[in-house]
């Protein structure tokens, strides 16, 4: 399966990534239905933090939002249950099929990609504000030597003072 099919079925809600049981239920190959089924009769599995339910008013919410949700999703009268990463590697305990296995894999791996690509984004985002602070710094020193030096009014004494630098 091919990963960027994956990464574009992971949504952000509740400041989590997530996925949808309709996408995994296709991506499994089984009804929607099963699937849910299935989750159900293994609650005790899903702790809050593996899996929820959307409210209705996220739900109304989301509808609104995305444009790419299929629309014999969009008018169910259930609200979707939606998977954290952990969620996900626990519907390969409940659905046991090879083909849940290997899509299961799949999506382990594409929930990496994404946490290594946002990682990498913060580790570029704090050295490029490292940089910018350096460099301001630099410019800072670099523009007081250039003030000091076309400042017309050094006197005569200083100009006296100052070492030469000549052969005598």
């Amino acid at each position: 399966m091919q990963l960027q099919k994956i990464q574009s079925k992971i949504y952000t809600v509740r400041n989590q990534n997530v996925m949808f049981d309709f996408d995994l239920a296709t991506l499994y190959q089984v009804e929607t239905r099963v699937l849910k089924q299935a989750v159900r009769r293994n609650l005790d599995r899903f702790p809050d933090d593996f899996m929820f339910e959307l409210s209705k008013k996220e739900w109304d919410e989301l509808i609104t939002i995305c444009d790419n949700l299929p629309e014999n999703i969009k008018y169910s009268p259930s609200r979707p249950f939606v998977f954290t990463e952990q969620g996900v590697a626990m519907l390969s305990s409940v659905l046991r099929s090879k083909a849940a296995i290997e899509i299961n894999i799949s999506i382990m791996r594409a929930f990496v990609y994404i946490r290594q690509y946002a990682l990498t984004y913060k580790d570029l985002s704090e050295e490029l504000n490292q940089l910018e602070s350096k460099f301001n710094k630099q410019f800072k020193d670099i523009s007081e030597a250039i003030n000091f030096l076309l400042q017309k009014d050094i006197s005569d004494k200083e100009q006296q003072l100052r070492k030469k630098i000549a052969y005598k």
